[in-house]
């Protein structure tokens, strides 16, 4: 009676030993957690930084325009605004999205402590779509940024950075740290999706 009531023991045992010396690692749950819970937060304060930087940008300058050649040139002030630009308005309103959808999901994060199968699959889709927004609007972002840079001969783009040079400063920053923030959320995926995977096995 002792030997059959001790060799179940032996099997739980032997088993999760076997389990450990396969190679087979079960992921932390506290440590995924941990992760997840400060790379949510991390794309919370990388796209407000984002938004601020860029809401900021607005600068004023007084620019010469020559209307008639032979006479001299008058000067304008002119305003450069992020408003003036849609690709600065995607940018803007992606990283808005992005802010309030790593809110929204770090609440969902700390709240899911029994680590649901179903919302962490739910989270990894909505951070691809997250993801996908802000590589797209930065993308757009970056492609106007560079014609205010260089401008473009073939279309008769004149630069403007020249002139903005504070603007376009806060842009390029903008810029940078909103696509910082696409990386956390594919690193969020990867996590979240390489943790699912483990706990499949």
């Amino acid at each position: 009676m002792e030997t059959s009531s001790f060799k179940p023991i032996m099997d739980v045992t032997q088993g999760t030993e076997s389990q450990q010396g396969t190679g087979v690692k079960v992921a932390n749950p506290r440590t995924v957690r941990s992760s997840d819970f400060l790379l949510r937060f991390l794309a919370l304060i990388i796209t407000l930084v984002a938004i601020t930087v860029m809401a900021v940008s607005k600068q004023t300058k007084t620019v010469p325009v020559t209307v008639i050649p032979s006479l001299p040139p008058i000067n304008v002030e002119v305003t450069a605004k992020w408003q003036y630009m849609p690709a600065f308005v995607f940018f803007m309103v992606t990283n808005i999205i992005a802010c309030v959808y790593a809110t929204i999901s770090l609440v969902i994060s700390i709240a899911n402590r029994d680590g649901s199968s179903a919302m962490r699959l739910l989270l990894i889709v909505l951070d691809l779509m997250i993801m996908a927004l802000l590589f797209s609007a930065t993308g757009a972002a970056a492609g106007v940024g560079l014609i205010a840079f260089h401008g473009n001969s073939h279309v008769r783009w004149n630069k403007v950075c020249n002139v903005f040079g504070t603007n376009c400063r806060h842009v390029a920053a903008s810029v940078v740290v909103s696509g910082i923030g696409a990386v956390v959320f594919f690193l969020l995926i990867v996590l979240n999706t390489v943790h699912l995977h483990k706990r499949s096995r």
